[in-house]
Parts: structure tokens; sequence; C-alpha cells
């Protein structure tokens, strides 16, 4: 694959493909001319993307996954492999809502949770996909995290703690792939309307005020999906696709302890995460 062309042409999985960013990926990547393994823990959803890609002349498969658990994952490689050979993409997307609570204010399962499918879920794709694409020689992983990663607003420790290491990860990963062709970025978006706002592990009010948040925001799941695949083109390993994100990344690096008191002030009462 040249540079610049990645995700064209892409024999591609991508978790949490059933609804959000997931299907907007899918669609997008079957769009750019590739065959997409649309993996969610809800098949029925999987196959609604399936179907819908389909429709518009592309190449998809609909296999059931629950990305945390591992074994569930490498049954989505073998399926992928089975039915179009070694990937030469990855998107590990699937995530769940998780927050509303301070830290040890709210139930230490959800934290449990929220760290098998926000972290965990990233790791397995990445522990089980790198291998393959290292044999294939080529490559890539796009690893969908959040401004969450860095923002640490509270009242959201369980998707931050969860993003931010799939943040870790990805640089990680990057790192230790210097030299190979396989390219490594993660998505850091901000607020998206999508599904996520009615997760489990997500409190009235911090479901609330996430929806409301997000239906403010200026870029869709597909505009958000679009701008991650661009940025693997060009080889990036960070793609930010909103100005609050790039905003918020810079501030927090040169201005830590600054940064710390502002976000800490810009909560309404405990449990409930920042408006701004």
């Amino acid at each position: 694959m040249a540079n610049g062309n990645r995700t064209r042409d892409a024999r591609a999985v991508v978790t949490g493909a059933g609804s959000g960013i997931g299907r907007a990926f899918a669609r997008e990547l079957a769009a750019r001319g590739g065959q997409v393994v649309c993996g969610d823990i809800n098949l029925a959803a999987a196959a609604e993307t399936a179907r819908g890609i389909e429709a518009a002349g592309g190449q998809a498969l609909a296999v059931h996954c629950d990305v945390a658990a591992a074994e569930s994952v490498g049954e989505l490689a073998a399926a992928a492999d089975s039915w179009f050979g070694p990937p030469t993409l990855v998107v590990n997307n699937a995530g769940l809502g998780a927050g509303g609570h301070f830290i040890g204010d709210g139930p230490l399962g959800d934290w449990r949770r929220a760290l098998d499918v926000n972290l965990y879920g990233a790791i397995h794709g990445c522990h089980i996909f790198t291998p393959v694409l290292r044999a294939a020689g080529a490559g890539g992983i796009i690893n969908v995290a959040s401004a969450a990663a860095f923002a640490a607003v509270p009242g959201m420790g369980p998707y931050n703690v969860g993003k931010a290491g799939v943040l870790s990860l990805s640089e990680t990963l990057s790192a230790e792939l210097q030299g190979t062709p396989i390219v490594v970025t993660v998505l850091c978006p901000t607020f998206v309307p999508t599904n996520i706002f009615d997760g489990e592990l997500l409190n009235e009010f911090a479901a609330s005020e996430g929806k409301r948040l997000a239906a403010k925001s200026r870029m869709t799941a597909e505009q958000v999906a679009l701008a991650a695949l661009d940025a693997h083109d060009r080889g990036r390993l960070y793609a930010l696709p909103q100005l609050d994100a790039k905003i918020v990344w810079r501030f927090k690096r040169f201005f830590p302890v600054r940064y710390a008191r502002t976000v800490g002030r810009a909560v309404k009462a405990p449990g409930t995460p920042a408006t701004s």
C-alpha cells in the first residue's frame, strides 16, 4: 500500500460496527473499495450495517464479537481470515460510555466493565491482529480513544482511564512498529452524536449532559471517521478531528496545573461532568 493510499481497497476489520462511529468507518471503508468485516456484540446491528454496505454495491460480512473476551476477538480474526485472508486494516472501535460519579462514589463494578470493553477491547484487538499484520508485512491499526484520554474531566473516571490506556497502547505499539510499514493511528474525538450516551454505565445526568453537548457538535460520526482514515493515510499517529480537542490537548500539555484547576472548577456539582 502506497503512502497516502492505505485505506483504499482495504481488507478491513471494524469492531463496534453496528452503530455510531464504527458503522461510519465500515461504510466509508466500503466506499473506498474495501471489503469490511463488521464486528459487534449486537449481531443484528452488525448485519444491518453489512446489508447497507451491500445495498450500496460494497462487500461486507457481519460477525458477532464481544471485544471484552479475547476468545471472541480471536474468532473475529478467524472469520476475517476465512473470508478475505489477512486484514490490511483493523479498527478497534467498540466501546461504551461510563461515568457520572466521582472516584470512590460509584460502583466499583463500573470500572471493571468499562475497562473490559474500552481498554481490554483495544488490547485484545492489538494483541491478536498485530502478529497477523507483522506476518503480512504491511497494514495498519486505528484505535478509537477519545479526548477524554487526556481531558481528565471529573466524574468520568472509568471512561477517562480506559481511553487514556488506549492512547498509551497506541503510542507504545507505534513505537514498537517503527521500521515496519505498519501504521498506528489513535483517534481522539470529543462529543459526537451517537448512541454511546445510552450506555449502561452512565447515570442520568451524565447521559443527558453528553447528549446535550453532542447535539452542539459540528461534526458527525461520518466526518470523524473520514478524518481518522485520512490521518491514517497520511501516516499520522494522532487524529484529533475537532478544534476543541486540539485546544485541550495543547492547554493540558503546556499548562498542566492551570488546566487541572480550570477543569475542576468547571464541574457543576459532585458527580457531574464538566460542560465546557
